[in-house]
């Protein structure tokens, strides 16, 4: 009797286990290994993993990213190569160094003078045709754009201060060649081509008065505002994109779910980047108020307008480098005249 009975439960568990389904993890569809252009642990690169792990949440595991700091796999300005070629699966980086490859990359990668907010160049590259730009640009090499996201302004280190484009006149500052060199000499300024690494020790030499280098939370980081005491914030001349970006044949093989889940997340991800960082900035710059040495300046609208007015003159010079390039110019420039920032 207590051997049949000892069956029957046996048997009774085996049935209850046959009829439901063992819990195993499910093997992703879709694996890729992505490139940016930050080193493992600043925030921008944090914010970009946490945007590969949602996207794996939201499509239930059959989207796995690995998101690799820069120089992982190839050089920062090889990435667009290596996605077309597959060796990577895409990138999440500053279109403005492939700039080699076509003059358009760095207008739209890095407009100087355009954008005095970064959800001013946000809402340009989703509704005002900038990342249908971008793809009839990068198409052609084998690269998506999933959506454009954007670090923030960058600030201004300066000795002295920058109420105004006229106060730039004669002002020996660091800039990198290409537009940004071309602008400030335009606006009255003596340009320096120094490399970034040499930032700290040109204005601690007199070098340089002023610097193009980064956001405020760096540039504070670093100490600059200990030899340059007059800092611009929010800044007012560049804005770099970052371009989240995938390889065409990919993208193309996709389900409408998994390129909806990605087109998504982007968006949230590109908005988490905006205000995360500017948060940084901002606990940046209460710390850097309780300095009675440093005295921060936000230049006025009118002079904002003033620069961009400038700046669009060397963009003009760019627009006539390619259709690419004046197609570019025409739409920034329509998209900043309707909104009344020209």
């Amino acid at each position: 009797m207590r051997l049949l009975r000892k069956t029957v439960v046996v048997a009774g568990a085996a049935i209850v286990a046959a009829s439901v389904p063992a819990v195993m993890p499910s093997a992703a569809e879709y694996e890729w290994t992505m490139q940016t252009s930050e080193t493992a642990g600043e925030p921008q690169f944090e914010i970009k993993k946490g945007w590969a792990k949602n996207v794996e949440t939201m499509s239930g595991g059959r989207v796995k990213i690995e998101v690799l700091p820069t120089g992982a796999v190839v050089p920062h300005n090889q990435t667009l190569e290596a996605v077309g070629a597959g060796i990577l699966q895409g990138h999440l980086t500053d279109p403005s160094y492939f700039s080699g490859q076509d003059p358009a990359f760095s207008m739209l990668g890095n407009l100087v003078g355009a954008w005095g907010d970064p959800l001013e160049f946000l809402e340009y590259m989703k509704y005002g045709g900038g990342e249908q730009l971008y793809n009839e640009l990068v198409e052609p090499y084998g690269v998506h754009l999933i959506c454009a996201a954007a670090t923030g302004l960058e600030a201004f280190v300066s000795k002295k201060p920058i109420r105004s484009v006229a106060d730039l006149k004669g002002l020996k500052l660091r800039a990198p060649e290409g537009m940004v060199y071309d602008i400030f000499s335009k606006a009255g300024a003596a340009p320096v081509n120094l490399p970034g690494s040499e930032v700290y020790t040109g204005l601690e030499k007199g070098v340089i008065d002023a610097a193009d280098y980064t956001v405020f939370a760096t540039n504070h980081a670093q100490g600059l505002h200990s030899f340059a005491g007059f800092p611009s914030y929010p800044g007012f001349h560049s804005l770099p994109m970052v371009a989240v970006s995938v390889n065409k044949q990919i993208w193309d093989g996709l389900q409408d779910d998994v390129k909806t889940i990605l087109k998504v997340s982007c968006d949230d991800m590109a908005f988490d980047l905006v205000f995360t960082l500017k948060g940084l900035d901002l606990k940046a710059v209460q710390e850097a108020r309780k300095d009675p040495k440093i005295e921060i300046i936000d230049m006025p609208a009118e002079e904002r307008k003033k620069f961009r007015n400038i700046a669009k003159e060397e963009w003009a010079n760019w627009a006539k480098k390619n259709a690419l390039t004046q197609k570019v110019y025409d739409s920034v420039v329509k998209f900043l005249e309707e909104r009344n920032l020209m």
